[in-house]
C-alpha cells in the first residue's frame, strides 16, 4: 500500500512541475508593440510598449496570440509576430553592481538601477554576462527577471 501511495505522490509532483513549466519568457521584437485586451486585432489596445527586447512572461496562447505578463504585472495579449527569443532581462534590485568577472571580488564596472534593461549574452549557474548602456560585465542571476 505504501508503494502505491508513493507512486501516486511522485506522479502528482511530476505533473505539478510540468504544469509550472508551461510559462516561459520571450522578449519584444520591436520598439512599438501593442498589448491588447483579447486574442485578436479586434480587441482594443490596453497599452503600448516602446522598448525593444523588453522581457515578458507568456501564460497562455490562442491561435497566433500569446497572453503575457510584464515585470509591472500588466497582462494582455500580443501577436506572436511581435515576440522574439532574444535574451534580455530587467534589473529587479534597487541597485545592482555589474562586475568585470563572475565574482563579487572582481572590479565593479557599473551600478544599474531597478528597471534597467540588459541584453544577456550567456549565463552560468549564478551569473549572467550582460550588456547595458555601453557597459559589458557580469550580473547576479537572482537580481534579474526575464529570458536568461
Amino acid at each position: 500500500m505504501l508503494k502505491i501511495i508513493s507512486i501516486f505522490l511522485l506522479q502528482f509532483l511530476i505533473s505539478q512541475n510540468l504544469l509550472a513549466s508551461d510559462e516561459y519568457f520571450l522578449t519584444l521584437r520591436n520598439d512599438k508593440v501593442n498589448l491588447r485586451q483579447g486574442p485578436s486585432f479586434e480587441y482594443p489596445i490596453k497599452l503600448f510598449y516602446k522598448k525593444k527586447f523588453l522581457p515578458v512572461l507568456v501564460h497562455d496562447k490562442y491561435e497566433n496570440f500569446r497572453k503575457i505578463r510584464d515585470h509591472e504585472n500588466n497582462t494582455g495579449w500580443i501577436h506572436i509576430s511581435q515576440l522574439s527569443k532574444r535574451k534580455a532581462a530587467i534589473v529587479i534590485e534597487d541597485e545592482l553592481i555589474m562586475f568585470s568577472n563572475s565574482t563579487v571580488y572582481s572590479n565593479p564596472i557599473a551600478l544599474l538601477k531597478k528597471g534597467r534593461l540588459v541584453k544577456i549574452k550567456k549565463c552560468s549557474d549564478n551569473w549572467c554576462k550582460a550588456i547595458s548602456g555601453g557597459f559589458k560585465g557580469w550580473l547576479k542571476k537572482e537580481s534579474l527577471w526575464g529570458l536568461l
